[in-house]
């Protein structure tokens, strides 16, 4: 009877594993998401509908933050026109006059918008910064990377669906 109990509980647990898998992979709708820049004016989720979006959440006080950004603002000028769009979302406590000089100095060439620990928690209850949210071009949540995404990840995660957007478009 202990081994068969066993042997059944083996088979129950590789069939939560299993349909987990398959659960955990069913990507979810992105949140609505409607911000004001760092000049007051709207960025909202909906208006990049159809496009590849990474919603990097990071502050200034936060030095990985600070690294990932160059290479953030590398690759919107490299993916740009394969339907990569990237929207910076500003993580509490922060200065504003503290914010808008650094994204000069780095010269950020996507949208800074300021978030809230609200905002965040609309993706993620982890308190970790660099936090990226990948949206796919039909606007669901592919992934949440967090730390700094490094060019393996980028690769492996975000580049295949760039080229599915590629391919829509031609």
């Amino acid at each position: 009877m202990k081994g068969r109990l066993t042997g059944t509980l083996k088979s129950l647990l590789c069939g939560l594993v299993l349909w987990s898998g398959v659960f955990a992979q069913t990507p979810a709708r992105a949140p609505a998401l409607d911000l004001r820049d760092l000049e007051g004016r709207r960025v909202r989720l909906a208006d990049y509908q159809g496009k590849v979006v990474l919603v990097n959440f990071w502050a200034t006080w936060c030095p990985p933050c600070r690294t990932e950004v160059p290479e953030l603002v590398r690759w919107q000028r490299e993916y740009k026109a394969q339907g990569l769009r990237i929207i910076g979302v500003t993580y509490p406590p922060e200065k504003l006059f503290a914010v808008r000089r650094f994204v000069r100095k780095v010269k950020v060439n996507y949208p800074v918008a300021v978030g809230s620990k609200e905002t965040k928690l609309l993706f993620t209850a982890s308190d970790t910064l660099p936090m990226t949210v990948v949206i796919d071009s039909e606007g669901n949540v592919r992934n949440v990377i967090e730390g700094i995404v490094f060019t393996e990840e980028f690769d492996e995660k975000i580049k295949p669906l760039l080229a599915n957007q590629t391919r829509k478009l031609n």
